[in-house]
């Protein structure tokens, strides 16, 4: 499949089973996510990969993180199975990095792109994934389980493993109602 192709039909797919990346390919995808635009080449990103046991460690620190964050009883349940919804999580961390010209925001950027540079590796390699948010992003409880600073900021959780089912097919989207000529 050529690359424009490959980004124009890529999908997201929330149904994950093993097999996950491991070993060259899983080094391929971080590669891949230390390839994105980054302004100064400050490397503003830390990824942090949950395989075996490490998707039970990131459960427990999500559930802790839940219990301290005030969140309803539902959720506090949920979120120790969360990370055994596919065979690798990665979590993706926008470590900031003072500096007199690249803003905050523009490292966060660079560290949302690498989130999707290395969804797109996993799928060039023939596996699945989906880039996942939700509450745990903002929970500083869990930043602090990580070890992640004050200014430092989760930007994504990805999920990686081998489509159970094929992803849905993609929304009908009118182009010209998101574009404005100048």
């Amino acid at each position: 499949m050529d690359a424009l192709t490959f980004l124009l039909e890529r999908r997201s797919c929330a149904k994950l089973e093993a097999p996950g990346p491991m070993g060259d390919e899983l080094g391929a995808i971080l590669r891949a996510g230390m390839q994105v635009p980054d302004f100064q080449c400050l490397r503003p990103w830390e990824f942090i990969v949950a395989t075996g046991d490490g998707r039970d460690r990131l459960g427990e620190m999500l559930q802790q993180a839940a219990v301290a964050g005030g969140e309803p009883d539902e959720v506090i349940e949920r979120a120790l199975r969360m990370p055994l919804r596919a065979p690798v999580v990665i979590v993706v961390v926008s470590r900031f990095k003072p500096h007199p010209v690249v803003h905050k925001l523009e490292q966060q950027l660079s560290a949302g792109c690498a989130v999707m540079a290395m969804q797109m590796a996993a799928l060039a390699l023939g596996f699945s994934g989906i880039w996942r948010s939700g509450w745990p992003m903002f929970n500083r409880h869990l930043h602090t389980a990580l070890g992640l600073g004050d200014e430092d900021q989760i930007v994504g959780f990805l999920y990686l493993g081998t489509a159970a089912a094929p992803p849905s097919p993609a929304r009908e989207i009118n182009v010209a109602d998101h574009i404005r000529e100048l």
